[in-house]
């Protein structure tokens, strides 16, 4: 079961496990509303390598990426929940709208993101390029969605 920490500590951790040969993978999103579709996009990176670091996009920062009303959950109960996963090692909650400061920060050997995205789309690819790691697209394809969730959510009570 992972943990939730601040930028320090995993900036330290992630070096701590390089320095021991191994590979730091970061995934990253906002995770408003866990899914099934979560869950594989992070099994996926996980699977890249030795150390996950998941960072989650803090509650300002979701807001401005989804609009009013969102989050649905506050980013406390997000990075708990992501933590309690068994693929996930780390987490840490960031209010950018991209991970390119935390990618210069944490140096990762892997960053990930899921299906929804192609390695070309990535906002962070040329950080990655930078810093000399790898962009991996993983995941299960994108069949699932807080968006999709929340509209058959609607649609089942609407009808109550």
């Amino acid at each position: 079961m992972g943990r939730r920490v601040d930028l320090e500590t995993a900036r330290r951790l992630a070096a701590e496990a390089r320095q021991a040969g191994k590979r730091v993978v970061l995934a990253n999103g906002c995770f408003d509303l866990i899914h099934v579709g979560h869950v594989r996009y992070l099994e996926g990176a996980k699977a890249e390598g030795d150390l996950l670091v998941v960072a989650v996009n803090g509650d300002r920062s979701v807001t401005a990426l989804k609009g009013p009303g969102r989050p649905f959950m506050n980013a406390d109960e997000r990075a708990e929940l992501l933590a309690a996963m068994e693929a996930v090692d780390l987490v840490v909650v960031f209010e950018d709208e991209t991970v390119a400061a935390l990618i210069e920060r944490l140096r990762p050997d892997v960053h990930c993101k899921g299906t929804d995205y192609t390695e070309q789309s990535v906002p962070e690819r040329e950080e990655m390029k930078r810093i000399g790691g790898l962009t991996k697209i993983v995941g299960d394809p994108k069949d699932h969605s807080t968006r999709d969730l929340m509209a058959r959510l609607r649609e089942r009570f609407r009808k109550s």
